[in-house]
């Protein structure tokens, strides 16, 4: 199977979401680039203190598995700049 974004979206859906909505969580595919497949953690598993571990020995191992030209698989914990908006709205409200 080549590496392709939907050939790894077809393997989060078969065999990691289910896992992560276990646990109301999710898995967003970011991007594809250079062998580094970049992925964000939502719902219950976004800001868990295990979605570093959730990363490694869920996500990784059964997409390396899938594909062994995968070289690594990077969580982005940055905080989106939706929610940024969010958060200076709602601060915005209370202050007025």
């Amino acid at each position: 199977m080549a590496l392709t974004t939907q050939a790894i979206e077809d393997v989060l859906d078969r065999e990691i979401r289910p896992i992560l909505a276990a646990h109301n969580g999710n898995v967003v595919l970011q991007r594809l680039e250079e062998g580094n497949v970049y992925i964000r953690l939502t719902g219950m598993c976004s800001g868990c203190p295990s979605a570093t571990i959730t990363t490694e020995e869920i996500v990784a191992e059964r997409l390396k598995a899938a594909f062994p030209e995968i070289e690594d698989v990077i969580l982005d914990t940055s905080v989106s700049d939706d929610l940024i908006a969010q958060a200076k709205a709602i601060l915005s409200q209370r202050h007025h």
